[in-house]
């Protein structure tokens, strides 16, 4: 298993203009849903996605990263794309 910082590593290193783990994003174990939950900031607005576990395990494990890929940019283009 793997650490919430080592997930937020692998997405900020998939997508560095994200920002920095602590700061513009932060990941943290949902145990009671059995998921991940993905917190992005943008100045005063932010998005919560939750990340299927076995989709984070793979991309881990280097086997396949294009679902957390998707949804981190996902996340990031409804961020940008929001009007405020």
């Amino acid at each position: 298993m793997f650490s919430a910082n080592q997930l937020c590593k692998k997405i900020t290193t998939l997508y560095p203009e994200i920002g920095a783990c602590g700061i513009d994003i932060d990941v943290i174990q949902d145990s009671s849903n059995n998921m991940w939950v993905v917190h992005l900031e943008k100045n005063t607005h932010s998005l919560k996605h939750f990340l299927e576990l076995m989709d984070a395990d793979q991309c881990m494990k280097g086997k396949q990263c294009v679902s957390l890929g998707l949804e981190i940019a996902q996340l990031q283009k409804n961020i940008e794309g929001k009007q405020f």
